[in-house]
């Protein structure tokens, strides 16, 4: 599992630093969830998870109130000194001179957010959980249409950049071109984005990089989509029997995931951008629970049972 640098959450998060002294540079996160340290504050430390972000909100800060100046820095050495990768107060609220003290004492970074307790921990396990969710690159498009994430696959030169290039002058969007980088945020969730180095950047063969952001705008471009159905383009074979009806799906596997995957054969003439858009809003009404290939085997079966 990759890391995160503390100054990528403050950076993201919005967050005040109130211990500039500490190299945030130094400091990693590597586990997605975080924790209110009620319990420790009451000297409970079984089963703490110290490597997680820590949050005090207005309740716990209420206790602390409550302290008198000394439990209250015993109580503040305690939670320090187990090594937490940081410490950050909700709603505004400001850590006392103790706490600040010890904090740079012990190395740990402190910071302030304006977000309210709920908002502020849901807002970072969301960013937490795509940064260190398990990541795989493969080599492909990715490619909004509708809303839908369409992964389009297949060998070099087979066309899926100018399928994509077609696409997006459609008025979709793309997010990647040639290298998919693939995260597992939950059990059914994949997101795709870019590498950095060539976001909103397509290859054509023949003409070579074009900065889709700059042709076209930025209402072309997307960083980073929910995968939802994978297209995998291949040279039409005589000898193979493709799916006529789409009455049962094939699926691929990424991470454990499985993703509705067609096989489409390519032949002159095919336009592939309508292809991709039929299967993109073909996706979408099977999710709202319509199967035209259901629909058309009922059919058949009640003039049948007519007869």
């Amino acid at each position: 599992m990759q890391g995160v640098l503390i100054t990528e959450l403050i950076e993201k998060m919005k967050l005040k630093n109130m211990t500039p002294e500490i190299d945030t540079d130094k400091i990693v996160l590597a586990h997605p969830d975080v924790n209110r340290p009620a319990l420790q504050l009451t000297g409970f430390f079984d089963h703490f998870d110290r490597e997680r972000v820590q949050i005090i909100g207005y309740v716990e800060q209420a206790y602390i109130n409550s302290l008198s100046e000394e439990r209250r820095r015993e109580v503040y050495d305690k939670l320090l000194a187990c090594k937490i990768p940081c410490l950050v107060y909700s709603r505004g609220q400001l850590p006392d001179e103790d706490m600040l003290e010890l904090c740079n004492y012990y190395g740990v970074p402190c910071m302030v957010s304006e977000q309210n307790t709920s908002e502020l921990m849901a807002e970072v396990i969301r960013w937490l959980k795509v940064k260190l969710a398990p990541c795989i690159s493969i080599h492909g498009v990715l490619v909004d249409v509708f809303g839908e994430g369409v992964l389009i696959m297949g060998e070099s030169g087979i066309g899926k950049s100018e399928a994509a290039l077609e696409l997006i002058k459609r008025g979709h969007r793309l997010v990647t071109d040639d290298v998919v980088e693939i995260r597992k945020v939950s059990e059914i969730t994949l997101i795709g984005s870019a590498p950095d180095i060539t976001r909103h950047f397509i290859e054509l063969r023949g003409i070579g990089i074009v900065d889709v952001k700059t042709l076209f705008g930025v209402e072309s471009v997307k960083d980073t989509q929910q995968i939802d159905i994978v297209i995998k383009l291949e040279d039409w074979n005589r000898e193979k029997e493709y799916d006529r009806l789409g009455l049962e799906d094939q699926y691929t596997e990424f991470l454990g995931n499985q993703v509705v995957c067609h096989s489409i054969p390519i032949r002159p003439g095919r336009n592939l951008a309508i292809i991709v858009e039929t299967a993109a809003v073909n996706y979408r009404q099977k999710k709202m629970g319509y199967n035209a290939a259901q629909e058309l085997y009922n059919r058949v079966q009640a003039n049948l049972n007519r007869r």
